[in-house]
């Protein structure tokens, strides 16, 4: 990586995670109701593929309901931890003079969107290029201190630039190589979704799909997938990996929660892409990072696309954080019998966050409509409170 340092996690924080892929290397409300509230660049100059991602038109989810949450102002600090192709950075620009913005985001592919937003908002864009994990190493490098933030965003799960390019390997509908790696070759060393399925193990990879996927048929498709690779070839595209995941159902789709027609390789596409990416150990990373950064009063805004996200950031919120770790059982669940002091109980359920809204937002039907890919989107927000 050129031009920032680099913080690597040491050890994993949550159950699936990188620990697996080392082993492998060895052998609800509506958003169209009324809301109530309860430069100095440091972005990774590097190669880029042939391919002009200024001209893809991107449409930020749920950009309105942003922005009322975010409460952008003159002359204060906001980052967004998730720029993609720059919408929602845009909006925040746009929504008061004088804004002063930091633009995160891993893909190196960003920085042709990163240029644009600089451009046309002078000395006021600080572009970066990096992780959750790796945002503390970069805002140290520009003398920037904790708790000095008003406001974060974070857009968690693929961009559109992501899924509409075949190279990238994260479409199912999309033939290219079985890539999906969010840096793409920024660390030329970590495993492609290629790589990963060339070495994992059956029980391993069973895991993967059934924890991150929440896939009914998981072992069957793991077993189905060693099968391949041990008697034909290994799985170097996207549409082989669909292939054969669609082979392990009787149906040509299935009915998502909503009752949605749904490829039947979708939810093992999204298991392996989330452990290629580590992305809940950064999405933890990041609430983490968000609570350390910003001001008492500062505003958090999270937008989710999935249940595995939605899950930790609503722990933290809760105030349901252990060692730094967002719990995964809910303590609805937690024995009956068990016998605690109260003050224990308050300490354990004590927030740092004040939520703004009783329940998730969600985009009301015209934008579905308009923009399918939000169709799961739920937003969070809270506020930085003193502890």
């Amino acid at each position: 990586m050129i031009g920032c340092t680099v913080i690597r996690p040491k050890t994993s924080i949550l159950p699936l995670s990188r620990l697996i892929l080392s082993r492998t290397n060895r052998g609800i409300v509506s958003s169209s109701s009324n809301l109530v509230e309860n430069s100095n660049s440091n972005v990774v100059s590097q190669q880029t593929d042939n391919v002009d991602y200024t001209t893809v038109q991107h449409v930020p989810v749920m950009s309105r309901e942003v922005i009322k949450s975010l409460k952008p102002e003159s002359g204060k600090i906001y980052i967004d931890m998730t720029f993609g192709a720059g919408g929602h950075t845009r909006k925040i620009l746009e929504s008061a003079p004088n804004v002063k913005l930091i633009a995160l985001d891993r893909d190196p592919d960003t920085k042709r969107h990163m240029d644009i937003i600089c451009e046309n908002f002078p000395n006021q864009v600080i572009p970066l290029c990096g992780k959750f994990s790796e945002l503390p190493s970069l805002l140290e490098s520009m003398n920037i201190a904790e708790e000095s933030i008003d406001g974060i965003l974070f857009d968690f799960g693929c961009s559109s630039m992501q899924f509409d390019h075949a190279e990238r390997g994260f479409s199912i509908n999309l033939n290219g190589p079985l890539d999906m790696r969010m840096d793409k070759n920024r660390y030329p060393d970590e495993p492609t979704a290629a790589d990963v399925l060339a070495t994992i193990d059956e029980n391993d990879l069973a895991k993967i799909i059934k924890v991150y996927g929440g896939e009914k048929k998981a072992k069957k498709i793991a077993r189905t997938i060693i099968d391949v690779r041990y008697a034909l070839k290994p799985i170097r595209t996207t549409h082989e990996l669909a292939s054969i995941v669609a082979s392990c159902f009787d149906e040509n789709f299935h009915l998502d929660r909503l009752n949605r027609p749904m490829h039947n390789a979708t939810k093992t596409f999204q298991a392996i892409r989330i452990f290629v990416n580590d992305e809940l150990n950064e999405i933890n990373y990041g609430i983490q990072c968000a609570e350390k950064y910003l001001k008492y009063g500062g505003r958090l805004v999270t937008l989710t696309f999935h249940s595995l996200e939605d899950t930790i950031v609503k722990r933290h919120i809760q105030g349901q954080v252990v060692q730094g770790i967002a719990n995964a059982l809910a303590l609805k669940y937690v024995s009956q019998m068990e016998i605690c002091e109260k003050n224990m109980i308050e300490n354990f359920m004590k927030s740092t966050w004040k939520p703004l809204y009783k329940h998730v937002i969600i985009p009301s039907p015209k934008e579905v409509d308009l923009n399918p890919r939000c169709r799961s989107a739920k937003l969070r927000a809270a506020i930085k409170t003193h502890q």
